[in-house]
């Protein structure tokens, strides 16, 4: 019996390790926002800055980091919602921050976002109607 109770104990282990390397990003909240985007706290008015797929964001002031969050890239994914069925199911976007969610052009959805995506790639994971969605998000 006691090598049963060993076993079970290890695989009870192993599970749960398993479990935790399925979530490797940080929990937050994402809002959008729409045009105007230009000029931004990262590039100005430059329209380089901004990825062809239209996938891209303005950092909150957790992600901000004095400015250093400029050029970073984050995938994004939706896992809740006020609504039910607001998130869009296995959908994730990889985004690159452009912009200062605090200085805007543009105002968010909501205030005090984590991550405020750009209106093309929140759609992209959520149901646009909503103005704040609970992200995982990971720096890539």
């Amino acid at each position: 019996m006691p090598i049963f109770g060993e076993t079970s104990l290890f695989l009870l282990v192993l599970l749960l390790a398993a479990l935790f390397q399925l979530s490797h990003g940080d929990v937050g909240t994402s809002a959008h926002y729409s045009p105007p985007y230009s000029p931004t706290a990262c590039y100005g008015s430059s329209l380089s800055q901004f990825p062809s797929s239209n996938m891209f964001a303005a950092a909150g002031e957790g992600i901000w980091d004095n400015g250093a969050a400029c050029g970073r890239q984050y995938l994004v994914r939706c896992i809740s919602a006020a609504v039910p069925r607001t998130c869009l199911p296995d959908q994730m976007v990889q985004v690159r921050i452009v912009d200062r969610a605090q200085t805007s052009r543009s105002s968010p959805s909501s205030n005090g976002a984590t991550i405020v995506l750009a209106a093309p790639a929140f759609g992209t994971i959520a149901d646009p109607s909503a103005t704040v969605i609970n992200v995982e998000f990971q720096q890539v």
